[in-house]
């Protein structure tokens, strides 16, 4: 193998790719766009309130006040008062569309006083989200006062944080998981489809007729996906963190996942593309490797939330090393993760290179 040839070869081949409309735009900027849907979708900032609507039965006494002040001052609901000539809240609800509603009845003060049961009427839609929402914050409120009315002590408390620290957000970890998506997608798709088309079309019978040989090809091919990955990576993490304040590192323990995973899916591709009889077939080929793993690698949900025989088969699928390692050194900087991820893909990309080479020819049979 000369590496002139492969220097030669390389700018052709980028070239050809970058005025690929579709190419372009599944490698660069689709990727772009799921982190703009999903960091405005999940992001930590500016969260709405749950709205909250009230009626008061008990005449605004000092007591009832104080409790919606409370609930207000949670920082998840907001409390909407309605006049109690309304009547019967739930179907005011109902006829004005509202997921949640709270009634304070009459006497409320006057039993707080003398410590008499209190019962709350909470509304909410059990086809809305928010209804867990709204109930966490009454219950929470209402074991508040329970307990100052008993002149309790509070002992016990939590403290929620994050994983790998206080500061970090769904946008952090959804980050690694799109760089590791664009690297499945483009190497796997475009080698899928040059593969099948170009041994069609004889494009391969023609290169065999050029001073160019299948390992320089297959070694410029690679070097271009490897800078495509590094690039869609600088893009992807600095949109995450210009946009959404990510806090996520693009450093070195990054790199072994941006070589060895364009490497692996070139190859997976380059397989794909050879064992299929026409490119239609090797797109559906294509499709049935890549969706599973899209979706099941941990890509837009955390693997931790799948069902536990769902989490082994996800093992089983090569992006998710690819993205777990992501994570570990863009996310928690965690070398001894980084190794582990990156030597079983290391491993894996070696095995269908080898694969890929033996099956992948010229000619077309």
């Amino acid at each position: 193998m000369k590496l002139r040839h492969v220097a030669v070869y390389f700018p052709t081949f980028a070239r050809g790719y970058l005025r690929n409309p579709l190419g372009l735009f599944m490698s660069l900027i689709f990727p772009v766009i799921l982190i703009l849907i999903f960091g405005a979708v999940f992001s930590n900032s500016g969260v709405s309130r749950v709205a909250l609507t009230v009626e008061n039965l008990d005449g605004n006494s000092p007591a009832s006040v104080q409790f919606l002040n409370a609930l207000n001052d949670t920082g998840v609901l907001s409390v909407a008062m309605v006049d109690p000539s309304v009547g019967d809240l739930s179907t005011y609800l109902s006829h004005h569309s509202l997921s949640a509603g709270l009634v304070v009845p009459s006497g409320f003060a006057a039993n707080v006083t003398s410590h008499r049961p209190v019962h709350l009427l909470v509304y909410t839609n059990p086809t809305s989200s928010v209804g867990g929402i709204v109930l966490g914050a009454v219950n929470g409120v209402t074991n508040g006062f329970n307990l100052r009315l008993a002149n309790g002590t509070v002992v016990l408390s939590t403290v929620a944080l994050n994983v790998g620290g206080q500061t970090y957000a769904y946008i952090d970890y959804f980050v690694p998981g799109l760089i590791g998506f664009s690297i499945l997608v483009s190497p796997m798709f475009s080698m899928v489809n040059i593969s099948s088309t170009w041994k069609r079309d004889k494009l391969f019978r023609q290169l065999s007729l050029t001073p160019l040989s299948r390992a320089e090809w297959l070694t410029a091919t690679l070097v271009w996906y490897v800078v495509l990955a590094a690039v869609s990576a600088a893009m992807l993490s600095a949109v995450g963190v210009l946009v959404f304040g990510a806090h996520v590192t693009l450093t070195w323990l990054a790199l072994p996942f941006l070589v060895a995973g364009p490497i692996l899916f070139v190859a997976i591709g380059l397989l794909a593309g050879s064992a299929s009889g026409t490119p239609e077939s090797a797109a559906v080929i294509g499709n049935v490797i890549t969706f599973p793993m899209m979706f099941l690698s941990g890509t837009f949900f955390p693997v931790a939330v799948f069902p536990s025989w769902l989490q082994t088969v996800a093992r089983f699928l090569p992006l998710y090393y690819v993205i777990d390692g992501l994570n570990a050194g863009m996310v928690f900087n965690n070398p001894g993760a980084v190794a582990t991820d990156a030597l079983i893909v290391f491993a894996l990309a070696l095995v269908a290179s080898l694969a890929a080479v033996r099956v992948f020819s010229w000619r077309e049979s």
